[in-house]
């Protein structure tokens, strides 16, 4: 480099110094920019199916893993879902820091109707539908309850879902969120969508799971049936 070369870098680097130190010694703030803020993900709009037939919203490498075997037609499940559901994953499923699996335990023909609709949509419509189902639980459950074992046995095994959902005006809720009446009657008389929900609670039962609600945190028994006894089991978990 010729010596006016050298002269010239010389006088650069040393114009730039006060520059730097200046930028250095300033917050971004005052050069008329803010920092970017990064949003936290909403993990409760994170659903996925398990491998044990259930659906789970949140984090699927959280800490703290809380399964839930329920259901739809099932009165203190019901209550569980109204007294804590929404609270839970708005403060520990939403943050990432818990997950939330429900696991149908289907008790009756009406409950297995619900629950092949509910599972229609996929995971990310199933707890929409599921708490639709539950607000309005004794209305629709009511429609069904006249019916007899002797009628139900007339029914052919792959119809009776269908027929218990017609009963129960369940195509409503369905429609609600976005499942079509053709696209329903097709879950509900779905042979292998059948075969799946028996085997979940054949599952349970070989497993030990007594009656809904029954809960597991972190894959141990926990007593949970309302919002205060979730975060009592969610604390002794370390959440």
């Amino acid at each position: 480099m010729t010596a006016v070369g050298r002269a010239l870098t010389a006088l650069v680097a040393l114009a730039l110094v006060p520059a730097i130190s200046s930028a250095a010694r300033t917050p971004s703030t005052a050069r008329g920019h803010t920092a970017a803020r990064v949003s936290p993900r909403d993990w409760s709009r994170s659903f996925a199916e398990s491998g044990s037939g259930g659906f789970v919203t949140g984090n699927p490498n959280a800490r703290l893993k809380v399964v839930e075997y329920g259901s739809l037609t099932c009165p203190h499940c019901r209550h569980f879902a109204q007294d804590a559901v929404e609270k839970f994953i708005g403060r520990y499923v939403r943050s990432g820091k818990v997950s939330y699996e429900f696991r149908p335990m289907v008790l009756n023909a009406t409950d297995l109707a619900a629950t092949l609709l509910a599972r229609c949509g996929g995971p990310s419509r199933f707890f929409p539908i599921a708490a639709t189902l539950y607000a309005t639980q004794p209305e629709w459950t009511a429609r069904n309850e006249s019916v007899t074992e002797a009628e139900l046995a007339a029914i052919p095994d792959k119809l009776v879902a269908l027929r218990m959902a017609e009963r129960a005006q369940l195509f409503a809720v369905a429609r609600a969120n976005g499942i079509a009446d053709k696209r329903a009657r097709a879950c509900l008389v779905d042979p292998a969508a059948q075969t799946r929900i028996t085997q979940i609670h054949q599952d349970a039962i070989d497993s030990g799971v007594p009656g809904t609600p029954y809960f597991l945190v972190n894959g141990h028994k926990a007593r949970i049936w309302d919002w205060s006894s979730l975060q009592k089991e969610l604390g002794k978990a370390g959440g």
